[in-house]
């Protein structure tokens, strides 16, 4: 059985480096309980859907995941992101600007699946250097 650093991981880099969407049904429950900045989730669809957002913004997007702890069955994640601002999707013109950022993620899992997830990075931050 996979470890919930294992699981994080493999969210992060299929998920996110991969594009690989067919893991997001395979290691989300049905139902869940998630906050990322800007948006509650609850499905996967809500993911899906929030995560085409982003990367309809940031075709390039990638993570660096720079730290793991794992305490039962969660793990907490240190990341950072690199892209380009492509896409018009978070409502700003592309602006082919070069961004990094960094968050954490908070992952619990049941049954090899992510049942409670929040994300906490500057959104704000972000959007803001996009309309400088």
């Amino acid at each position: 059985m996979p470890t919930p650093t294992e699981l994080a991981r493999r969210w992060f880099e299929e998920v996110w480096n991969d594009r690989r969407e067919a893991t997001v049904d395979e290691l989300m429950a049905a139902r869940m309980e998630g906050y990322m900045e800007g948006a509650d989730i609850h499905t996967p669809a809500d993911f899906k859907a929030a995560r085409r957002q982003l990367l309809d913004a940031f075709p390039d997007l990638r993570v660096k995941v720079e730290d793991i702890v794992e305490q039962g069955n969660t793990a907490v994640l240190r990341w950072s992101v690199t892209a380009t601002h492509r896409g018009a999707a978070l409502q700003i013109p592309p602006t082919n600007r070069a961004v990094t950022f960094r968050g954490i993620t908070w992952m619990e899992f049941q049954d090899e699946q992510l049942v409670r997830g929040w994300d906490s990075w500057n959104l704000g931050g972000l959007l803001q250097s996009l309309r400088l």
